[in-house]
């Protein structure tokens, strides 16, 4: 009461409305999948879907073909909405946003109903989002993606690590081809000098000791007590 009431000259000034303003709805139908949630969510009845499916050939020979819903129709009668922003809130792929604009009034209120292309215009009126808060959580999309990169990084890192442990192997026994991961065998001593078939001195004291058995003669005909002279005759 102590202040002059001024008065915004509109149309000729454009007021200046706050980032959040709720004006009207744009629609970004790329990150659209029919899933219908809004449809279903809003209280007025206000947002018409129509879509179809389509098949998808498969991504690599030797898959599967897969169907997706493909957009046809999206429009919102903004005559019967009511502003609530449910739609908006509950869509899961980020596929509508405010907008601060707020002139879009018709003679006719059939000109109220805006499809998916007057829809598609809004979406160029729609205000950058506000910067994080530095002392914010990281996204959590960020975050997956960063561990996914480390966890590749390192994965690399231990596949150059064994590829230099086998280079290195290859540079010191040249000639001895070694398996993957395990150390090349040490070389074996080398045979003494001689033909390679005289038996070793042990075995030669062992047979010397032995009884001895005639040549010709198996096992089972040496070890049967040999008749007498008598009863041969």
């Amino acid at each position: 009461m102590t202040k002059k009431t001024v008065t915004e000259q509109y149309p000729d000034a454009q007021p200046d409305l706050p980032p959040r303003t709720r004006g009207v709805i744009g629609l970004f139908e790329e990150n659209c999948t029919v899933c219908m949630l809004c449809a279903r969510e809003c209280p007025d009845w206000c947002i018409y879907i129509d879509s179809h499916k389509e098949t998808v050939p498969p991504a690599a020979p030797g898959g599967r073909e897969r169907s997706r819903n493909v957009l046809d129709r999206f429009a919102i009668d903004f005559s019967l909405c009511m502003y609530c922003g449910i739609c908006i809130e509950v869509c899961p792929f980020d596929a509508l946003f405010w907008s601060p604009e707020f002139e879009y009034a018709e003679t006719d209120i059939r000109d109220l109903t805006h499809e998916r292309d007057k829809l598609r215009e809004w979406m160029w009126t729609v205000p950058a989002p506000p910067a994080l808060d530095p002392g914010a959580e990281e996204p959590k999309e960020l975050a997956a993606a960063r561990k996914t990169a480390d966890k590749l990084a390192a994965q690399q890192q231990a596949e150059r690590a064994e590829q230099a442990i086998r280079t290195d192997q290859a540079t010191a026994a040249p000639g001895r081809p070694t398996a993957p991961g395990r150390p090349a065998a040490p070389d074996r001593p080398a045979a003494p000098t001689g033909t390679g078939t005289e038996p070793h001195a042990d075995e030669q004291a062992r047979a010397s000791e032995g009884p001895t058995r005639p040549m010709g003669e198996s096992k089972q005909q040496t070890d049967q007590p040999r008749p007498r002279r008598e009863d041969r005759e």
